[in-house]
């Protein structure tokens, strides 16, 4: 894989770089529209795989957070086109990494020493890239690390990608009115903090040390005197991604095993820690030989405030979401529904909301969940398709709900399709066992 001696950092480059990304786009339409015109039964996938290429191409030579758009909606398989999907998720742990220079520079300029100068032996070729930073081989004292270093620039241009992005998005998710930039600042800060890992360094302590007695999890040690803010050292765990896991694995036994480990993981993160991983993709799980979980990035770490973590899981209570006044007074509390909605706004939202929560609570409705079952997700990516084509919806307020549905909403969309990939059949109550104060 090629390297990089530079990546570009101010928003006049970052901003040239997505245009020339936008015109290879645009040439695929016309070249997909000549095309059609000789041959009208022509589908869209070949166009499909050429602006997913072309597209990914473009980012990954940006990374940062134009980068982190990738890989959060590669985690969207139901709603996104396949080959989007299979080509965003290199950016999980796929990406062209720093060259050795640029490397060495960095760890000078952050550490004060160079990489041979502080480990025993340091790999100058990573081991895997990801969107914020890579990942290189280290030792010292007879211990192989794991040696995350920061991608220089990301954490200055996350304001100008975003400032980039906005107007797309506004259009895409038909935001209206001041109210929209809650938005925009919690994505972010959530990306601001994901930069800062001497702040990642503290979240990943006290995630360990939190979440030790769950059964069949891993986790590594860290080194906070091999670490600052750019450059994270903790110990090297043996195993492979979890979707090269699940790419093989053929025992269901290791599928229900590891299902369990990673409910019971965000159960117990989210109902006795209200905070939780909010990064669920498979880059950042890896599986050992013994079929254990090894979370290994807590770069993303959302805190659920009771005003939110309250009438969020009520709403996965049949009796809310079966009585129509205990449910629209739920739908105010978490600034789905609003005081200056039309009638026509209220009744509409008021169904979109009842369908779609119907749905995805399905899991906390009984004691037991199977995540191998094809039709819940069917039913899931039926939804997304009468979402994308609803007319009406496009027409209203797209400023729906508190500004935490966007990392809870992510994380557990992003846990459910690690669950299917792992066709676990979970105990979902079983996360109880380890809490301090039992449900």
């Amino acid at each position: 894989m090629k390297t990089l001696d530079k990546i570009p950092t101010n928003k006049i480059e970052r901003a040239g770089q997505l245009f020339k990304t936008g015109i290879k786009v645009g040439g695929n339409y016309i070249a997909y529209y000549g095309e059609k015109m000789v041959n009208p039964s022509l589908n869209r996938d070949k166009l499909n795989e050429n602006n997913a290429e072309d597209i990914y191409d473009g980012l990954q030579n940006l990374k940062g957070s134009a980068l982190k758009v990738a890989q959060m909606l590669s985690m969207d398989k139901s709603i996104m086109p396949q080959a989007y999907v299979d080509k965003f998720s290199l950016s999980q742990f796929s990406v062209p990494p720093l060259s050795a220079p640029l490397v060495r520079k960095t760890f000078k300029k952050y550490l004060g020493k160079f990489p041979e100068e502080v480990y025993d032996t340091f790999a100058p070729n990573s081991s895997n890239a990801a969107s914020i930073g890579q990942v290189h081989i280290a030792s010292k004292n007879g211990k192989k690390l794991a040696v995350k270093i920061q991608y220089p620039g990301v954490a200055d241009s996350i304001s100008s990608d975003l400032a980039l992005v906005k107007p797309i998005a506004t259009r895409m998710f038909n935001l209206k009115g001041k109210d929209s930039e809650k938005y925009f600042l919690e994505v972010e800060n959530k990306l601001l903090e994901e930069t800062d890992y001497v702040l990642e360094l503290k979240q990943s302590i006290e995630m360990v040390n939190a979440c030790q007695q769950i059964k069949n999890l891993r986790f590594p040690h860290y080194y906070p005197e091999l670490s600052s803010e750019k450059i994270l050292t903790m110990d090297w765990m043996e195993g492979e991604h979890l979707s090269e896991f699940t790419a093989h694995n053929k025992d269901r036994e290791k599928g229900d095993q590891l299902g369990q480990a990673l409910w019971d993981f965000y159960m117990f993160q989210m109902h006795e820690l209200r905070q939780v991983h909010a990064d669920p993709h498979p880059g950042n799980f890896l599986i050992d030989s013994e079929a254990n979980l090894m979370p290994i990035d807590f770069g993303c770490i959302k805190k659920v405030p009771d005003e939110f973590y309250i009438p969020y899981f009520e709403l996965a209570n049949p009796k809310y979401i079966n009585d129509p006044v205990l449910f629209n007074q739920k739908l105010y509390e978490l600034e789905i529904l609003r005081a200056d909605d039309s009638k026509a706004e209220i009744v509409y939202f008021t169904e979109i909301f009842h369908r779609l929560l119907t749905l995805f609570t399905k899991p906390f409705q009984t004691d037991h969940f199977d995540f191998s079952d094809e039709a819940f997700f069917a039913e899931i990516a039926v939804m997304g398709e009468d979402f994308t084509k609803d007319t009406q919806l496009r027409k209203m307020n797209g400023n729906r709900g508190s500004k935490h549905f966007l990392y809870i909403n992510r994380t557990f969309f992003g846990l459910y399709n690690l669950m299917n990939d792992l066709k676990a059949r979970v105990d979902t109550q079983n996360y109880k066992k380890y809490m301090s104060i039992k449900n």
